[in-house]
């Protein structure tokens, strides 16, 4: 189509106007349906000259803004060059890369440890109403005849981090920013079909983006989510700890190390029903000390670790290879004791 580009919702006119077309005049699929008239008359013409119908298409989008709610002009949030600030938040569990766009809120690349890059777009009060909206990539005005380039269609979600996206989608972001282009996430606004356009700054990233990059460097490999509760499985009869238990082991002092929030571990010992209940009772307590030991050789404080020996009286499952196991358990200042019904994954009592 000469003198215009459709993306997705978005209808643009020259490097600078863009327009939305409302899905309910386009039906998410049809440029032309429930269009005025003289806007696809503007768009079908067989005129040669591209700035002349560019001219054309735009005379007609004026007159439809005036007339008609299908199509409106959408209402943008972004930093300009002189407020463009991106800002690092560093440690060794979290690198954060914050960017403030003004009216709107802000965009967050977020890298916790023993994760990939993600990346959430977060309103101080929700403007984008639930549901569908484009993901694009545009260039800033500085650079005009670039078109914008569609990413993906992303979910806007209810409260205020209206949009989350994985690793994929977040290193195209923070690639296309590097590439001195803009990301933009447009949705109809909540309260009205008037379309609300969120953008990205690339000002003063990539200096930024360099020391997020140096951050992640030194980052733990686990966060705490990952290790809360752990699971150490033992062969038949068996006390031995593989070369994957000892790295388990090992992430596991990395993170209890560094987290002083971090006062008690528990170590419990269990072992399948097979052979009698004294026997079994002995060899999960050889389990549990085989762990402890572990790591108390490898740094861990001998008073943060409490060891417990269960038997076969809390299995797991119905598979003996689920209940030969060491359950490990950490537990932060000011954690409630949990009260758990003694059964299944870490179901031992845990006061």
């Amino acid at each position: 189509m000469s003198g215009g580009r459709k993306f997705g919702g978005l209808y643009q006119i020259g490097p600078a106007i863009v327009f939305w077309l409302s899905p309910k005049a386009t039906g998410e699929s049809a440029v032309n349906r429930g269009i005025p008239i003289w806007i696809q008359a503007a768009m079908a013409m067989p005129i040669k000259s591209p700035d002349l119908k560019r001219s054309l298409l735009l005379a007609a989008g004026l007159l439809a803004g005036a007339s008609t709610p299908l199509a409106v002009q959408a209402t943008s949030y972004g930093a300009g060059i002189e407020n463009s600030q991106w800002y690092l938040s560093e440690s060794v569990f979290e690198c954060r890369l914050v960017h403030e766009v003004p009216g709107y809120g802000r965009a967050v690349f977020n890298h916790r440890a023993g994760e990939d890059l993600s990346f959430f777009l977060e309103a101080s009060t929700p403007l984008m109403r639930p549901g569908r909206g484009d993901l694009v990539v545009e260039a800033p005005v500085w650079r005009p005849g670039i078109a914008p380039r569609p990413v993906a269609s992303v979910n806007v979600a209810e409260g205020n981090r209206q949009v989350s996206l994985g690793t994929r989608q977040a290193h195209v972001l923070a690639h296309s920013l590097l590439d001195g282009m803009r990301p933009t996430i447009t949705r109809e606004a909540w309260f009205d079909d008037r379309p609300v356009r969120v953008q990205v700054s690339n000002i003063n990233f990539a200096g930024e983006f360099e020391r997020y990059q140096r951050c992640t460097l030194n980052l733990l490999p686990v966060n705490f989510d990952q290790i809360q509760r752990s699971r150490v499985p033992f062969a038949s009869g068996s006390t031995s700890l593989s070369d994957a238990d000892r790295k388990l082991l090992d992430n596991i002092v990395s993170y209890v190390m560094a987290d002083s929030t971090v006062e008690r571990i528990f170590v419990d010992g269990h072992s399948d029903s097979i052979g009698s209940r004294i026997d079994n009772r002995a060899l999960s307590e050889e389990r549990a000390n085989v762990v402890a030991d572990y790591l108390k050789a490898s740094g861990i404080d001998e008073n943060m670790i409490t060891v417990r020996a269960h038997g076969d009286q809390y299995p797991a499952s119905n598979r003996p290879s689920d209940n030969r196991r060491t359950n490990i358990r950490l537990q932060r200042a000011g954690d409630r004791p949990e009260l758990q019904q003694a059964t299944g994954y870490g179901g031992e009592p845990t006061g």
